[in-house]
């Protein structure tokens, strides 16, 4: 990688896509999707498949992607596999060009959606080397910026990527939440049938608290056999309670646990002294354990991708997981009254907790995604299990 001082050195013939690290690095490319630029901070994500339910995952909102995959976008888009209607990630950065789509769910090209949805993307970049850069350094800050003309002002961008305040600190739950509540329908989508659509009638109600949700999981939660109502992130107690829940879901979300628990984790607390059932997802999960007395910190790289290992501590059982975090809740300081559940078998970082005493646990880990692929779902199953 190059240095601050490679900002002013001049750009490679036919590059119309740049990505400008805050510490002066400067990688050249090909840019596609949105014209324009973008700031967030860059990951990575290991995932072969689901780039299109990547880029709509509300956790991902403040970040631009690096897909270590190298044939992203060459099965085209549809109007299926989007996990919500709200931003996502900023951009993505990507190997290979996007080759035309060669799928028979394909709706569209990968590039024309990109641009429809106001995301910057950009090829030709040595993905293994930002990859690598990435596990040794950290996810650092940049600008993602394209312009079909290559005419880039990259001190210009050098100094937004270094303005940025990144995302520890940052509330960013209630900017992709839902705006209103709303009673949610459908189950988990079967080829040739789309998505289920089952009768609500005599089922459990489960409010689900939306910090940037991934629908997949209101659909596993109407498949466990609930009844969902999504209220948006800073939804009072007296407001739930008022919706009289059996039980409630505390959903993932992009941005700081702390800051978005300001607001949330009093709530939580609320719940938790009236036996309420609680069952959280990501930073659902961070949230609970802070609810409960723990604390959350900022990862070095963190976990985003479909193959993590996480070992179910009660019985030793590995379950293959798919994760999306840059925070973590701190297993050291689990107060007694909390007990881990899960551990990642990457970096021993804690994965899972139940809070003892209570109807209460979370996963760090993303369930409803299905890596396993059945690995996970017994989670809704004990959750919605706990309400009948």
């Amino acid at each position: 990688m190059a240095d601050a001082a490679s900002s002013l050195a001049p750009k490679p013939e036919g590059a119309t896509g740049v990505l400008v690290l805050s510490d002066g690095s400067v990688l050249w490319g090909r840019g596609f999707g949105a014209v324009g630029d973008a700031v967030g901070e860059v990951c990575f994500n290991t995932s072969m498949t689901g780039y299109q339910e990547v880029m709509t995952d509300p956790s991902y909102a403040g970040q631009i992607v690096t897909f270590t995959f190298p044939h992203i976008g060459n099965v085209g888009v549809n109007d299926e596999d989007l996990e919500s209607q709200v931003d996502g990630a900023v951009g993505c950065v990507v190997r290979e060009d996007v080759t035309l789509a060669s799928n028979f769910r394909s709706h569209g090209e990968f590039g024309d959606w990109l641009a429809a949805k106001g995301k910057v993307g950009l090829s030709g970049i040595d993905t293994r080397a930002l990859t690598r850069r990435i596990r040794l350094s950290g996810a650092p800050n940049a600008v993602i910026a394209h312009d079909p003309e290559g005419a880039f002002d990259i001190p210009a961008l050098l100094r937004k990527a270094q303005e940025w305040p990144g995302l520890e600190g940052m509330d960013l739950a209630k900017v992709v939440s839902r705006t209103a509540s709303e009673e949610w329908e459908g189950s988990i989508w079967t080829l040739g049938e789309g998505y289920g659509h089952p009768s609500e009638e005599g089922r459990p109600h489960v409010v689900a608290m939306d910090f940037g949700a991934k629908d997949n999981i209101f659909r596993n939660l109407v498949q466990a056999g609930a009844h969902v109502t999504v209220v948006p992130a800073e939804t009072s107690l007296e407001t739930i309670l008022e919706l009289k829940p059996d039980g409630v879901f505390l959903s993932n979300g992009p941005g700081d646990p702390a800051a978005t628990g300001a607001y949330a984790v009093p709530v939580i607390q609320g719940l938790l002294e009236r036996d309420v059932p609680v069952f959280g997802i990501c930073l659902g999960h961070q949230m609970l354990g802070l609810a409960a007395g723990a604390k959350t910190a900022k990862m070095f790289q963190g976990h985003r991708g479909a193959n993590h290992p996480v070992k179910r501590l009660e019985d030793g059982v590995v379950e293959i997981t798919s994760m999306n975090h840059g925070f973590a809740v701190d297993n050291a300081s689990l107060p007694d009254s909390v007990e881990e559940t899960h551990v990642s078998l990457f970096d021993g970082s804690n994965c899972g907790i139940a809070i003892k005493g209570k109807r209460a646990f979370g996963v760090q880990y993303h369930p409803e995604a299905s890596p396993g692929p059945q690995d996970s779902f017994y989670l809704f199953e004990k959750f919605v299990g706990m309400l009948a």
